[in-house]
């Protein structure tokens, strides 16, 4: 893989890989590589650094794998916590959760289902309601 630092016709910087050079000559000369920004094909290569190695050990990055498993343990504790602490109003949360924010209901923890658009409407109303973490799958049927 090679990354080329990349300016439009329309003075738009940015960056994109690909596979060799050759790859990126190819595609240009055949109107693929367009700028991200405005879609001009007028794209051209810019001076860039070459990204050398030395001799010095670095310090590895993140764990990766670790980082993903760690933040789908959390999605599944935040999951559970909201199933054994909060009242299941099913697919009347949008209704809910407005007779709660005017009053007209207890003030309570709910969760359950609602459409895009009442999601929409609610956030409009200021209504306060956020999405609950899908629950992960089983880590033991992971590929």
């Amino acid at each position: 893989m090679i990354r080329y630092a990349l300016q439009c016709d329309g003075g738009h910087g940015f960056e994109a890989w690909f596979g060799a050079s050759a790859d990126y000559d190819d595609q240009a000369a055949r109107g693929l590589v367009e700028c991200p920004i405005c879609g001009s094909h007028g794209v051209s290569k810019q001076i860039m650094a070459p990204a050398v190695t030395g001799t010095r050990k670095v310090a590895a990055g993140p764990d990766l794998a670790k980082m993903q498993g760690m933040m789908m343990q959390v999605a599944r504790e935040v999951r559970s916590h909201v199933e054994q602490n909060f009242d299941y109003v099913g697919d009347a949360f949008a209704r809910e959760a407005r007779d709660i924010h005017e009053g007209r209901s207890e003030k309570r923890e709910i969760y359950g289902e609602a459409t895009p658009e009442e999601v929409r409407k609610l956030r409009e109303d200021g209504v306060p309601c956020a999405p609950l973490p899908p629950a992960p799958p089983d880590p033991s049927r992971l590929n």
